[in-house]
């Protein structure tokens, strides 16, 4: 079930709703986890029991920690045993195939690919329940006595399939005790609907002209429609995942729950380093924190310091996807970020503005090609298109085509990318409340009418 779907706008939330607030504080949890179950069960209930039997290690290691607070040596290998295994879990269901393959081409074997399903979200909450054994380790948070509450915060729905990535730290107060007010409730509910909009009325337009300029073959097409489709992706991912976050988020808040942040304007970057600190924050501070500092981050040698960032990168890559064009995207950002941050960095500081950001762009937009296709030949291939040494035209038919029954919303893309502010008055309030109506109504004719509704992330 997706968020931007009819069965989870019109029954599945609606119902959650009236029951969560109906029921007394002291079972409002119980609720919570009943529907998260009943969420994730709706595309694949066999990995419920993985869920489970992640949680209930990492539950039971917290308890463990608290009990060996007094000895280090014991309290390192509970440590260790909740890294192990939440790594192994990973390793075998997102990456098993990918290293049995790599191992068959290498060395000419012939090892059955066991082919396992990627079960839905198990990268976001491996994170979250290791980071929880972690941070408890660490002395940053105390151990969760109460399993249905630890249960309530790997499982629960709003977060649970594409993020953003909570931390125990982020929402243990909220777990026991929180509350709701009006205005609260009201901020989440528009903060969903702005979630909504961007997804369904942007990223899967742009989605839709995504896929259909990368079925031509790629190595005919012009280069201006190379660009238009690869600016088409690149506005798809941001408004699919920063869309779902929306969502995320204001479900959260209308719980009471307050998620971290995950987006800031990216595309407003007038570096790769900024942009990283405004693209999917919550895996950007993660890795920081339980990767990039406890190797060292930058407190060491310089050759220390970029073994680190490549590592950080190496492992963001892997993150996302298990294929080869998923470490290249990854350390192609992290080659970059060590050119930003050794080379050319101060150099960068003191040009105009306008060419940092048109420098800055490039590089994501080059980044997405990468992220986008699995197949190496296929990215040089759609970059030799882009930079018109393929030989082809720079301007077709296909280009003018798609540019006009696009342009409305390649328009409200670039606008959406920006940071835009109104004072707040009646007259703003009111067209502002009609506006959303006009643009809920247009998203249910959208997913009414249309079979194209995809959420990116959720092969991560």
């Amino acid at each position: 079930m997706v968020f931007s779907s009819i069965p989870f706008l019109f029954f599945f939330l609606p119902l959650f709703l009236v029951l969560y607030f109906l029921v007394p504080k002291k079972l409002k949890n119980l609720v919570l986890l009943i529907f998260s179950l009943i969420f994730y069960a709706w595309g694949e209930p066999i990995y419920i029991i993985l869920m489970l039997f992640s949680s209930l290690v990492d539950y039971i290691n917290g308890l463990l920690l608290n009990k060996f607070k007094s000895s280090k040596l014991k309290k390192r290998l509970v440590l260790i045993f909740s890294i192990v295994v939440n790594l192994l879990l990973l390793s075998v269901f997102k990456y098993s195939g990918f290293i049995i393959t790599t191992i068959n081409d290498i060395l000419g074997t012939s090892i059955s690919n066991p082919n396992l399903p990627l079960p839905i979200g198990i990268s976001f909450y491996t994170f979250q329940t290791m980071s929880y054994s972690i941070d408890v380790y660490m002395g940053r948070v105390k151990y969760e006595k109460n399993f249905l509450n630890f249960f309530v915060y790997v499982s629960m729905f709003p977060q649970l399939i594409a993020g953003p990535i909570v931390r125990y730290e982020d929402i243990s107060r909220e777990l026991s005790n929180r509350t709701v007010t009006f205005e609260g409730y009201k901020s989440g509910f528009v903060r969903f609907l702005r979630g909504l909009f961007k997804k369904v009325l942007l990223a899967n337009n742009m989605g839709l002209l995504w896929s259909i300029i990368s079925s031509y073959d790629i190595s005919n097409i012009s280069v201006l429609t190379s660009w238009l489709g690869i600016i088409a992706y690149s506005f798809q991912i941001y408004f699919d995942f920063s869309g779902y976050s929306d969502m995320a988020i204001g479900i959260g808040k209308m719980l009471g729950f307050n998620y971290p942040e995950n987006f800031n304007y990216p595309y407003i970057s007038k570096s790769i380093t900024e942009f990283w600190r405004r693209w999917h924050m919550s895996l950007s501070t993660w890795f920081k924190d339980y990767v990039y500092i406890p190797l060292g981050g930058n407190r060491c040698s310089k050759i220390k310091h970029i073994r680190n960032i490549l590592i950080v990168w190496l492992l963001t890559g892997l993150w996302h996807g298990s294929n080869w064009n998923f470490i290249i995207w990854g350390l192609y950002f992290g080659i970059i970020l060590l050119l930003e941050k050794f080379i050319y960095g101060r150099v960068l500081e003191k040009l105009p503005k306008v060419f940092r950001h048109i420098y800055a762009l490039l590089l994501i937009i080059i980044g997405w090609l990468i992220f986008a296709f699995e197949d190496v030949n296929i990215i040089k291939t759609y970059l030799l298109s882009m930079f018109g040494l393929n030989g082809n035209l720079v301007l077709d038919s296909n280009f003018i085509f798609y540019t006009i029954n696009n342009l409305v919303f390649l328009s409200a893309c670039i606008i959406f990318s920006i940071p835009i502010k109104f004072k707040s008055n009646k007259f703003i309030s009111i067209i502002t409340t009609i506006t959303y109506i006009i643009l809920f109504i247009l998203v249910v004719a959208f997913l009414v009418s249309d079979t194209y509704n995809p959420f990116l992330y959720f092969r991560f």
